[in-house]
């Protein structure tokens, strides 16, 4: 039996194989797609930060951004011998990891957005998805079979800003209900 060797991807990061390999990531907001190619047994993956691209000056890593990752994982497949007609997606992430912002508003639920509607105009069929929510999500994908393993885990930062959050609420409502100071002009 052969090791399969193991990948671990990072934010703005893509990787494609033809080989037998576990890629696997970490993700909060961020988004992974993961493609499979099932007749010719080529897969890769990518770390989707943010959907579009912002300002060059800041951000250096054109995969970061969505259009980028996904083109490149596309044109990386196809470049193994894949066929663009047989890929099918996978898609992960785009938790909202901060009470305070509604989940649509949040960077993760614009990412699968992006996401969901890319692979839409790409005719790009998505066989399974796991995304949006509030927990953190390690994904474990195997180039040669397409499998994804996922461990879901509850993201530490959001319960204690969500406790933190409610007292604030809690304060803040106390305040309102408190008579006011009223001074009178003569």
């Amino acid at each position: 039996m052969k090791i399969k060797k193991n990948v671990r991807l990072y934010i703005g990061d893509v990787y494609a194989d033809r080989e037998a390999a576990i890629i696997e990531t970490v993700l909060g907001s961020c988004v992974a797609v993961c493609l499979f190619d099932p007749i010719y047994q080529v897969g890769g993956m990518n770390h989707i930060f943010l959907p579009e691209k912002l300002d060059i000056k800041y951000f250096n890593d054109n995969t970061r951004y969505g259009i980028n990752a996904m083109e490149i994982l596309i044109n990386k497949i196809m470049n193994m011998g894949g066929k663009r007609k047989n890929i099918v997606a996978k898609v992960f992430g785009g938790s909202s990891l901060f009470p305070s912002i509604f989940e649509e508003d949040g960077v993760g639920a614009k990412n699968v957005k992006f996401v969901l509607k890319f692979l839409e105009q790409e005719r790009i069929k998505i066989i399974t998805k796991d995304v949006k929510g509030y927990d953190t999500r390690k994904i474990y994908f195997h180039t040669d079979t397409g499998d994804v393993f996922l461990r879901r885990f509850s993201s530490k930062n959001y319960s204690k800003i969500a406790v933190k959050e409610k007292q604030y609420l809690r304060k803040i409502k106390k305040e309102i209900n408190k008579p006011g100071k009223i001074t009178l002009f003569e």
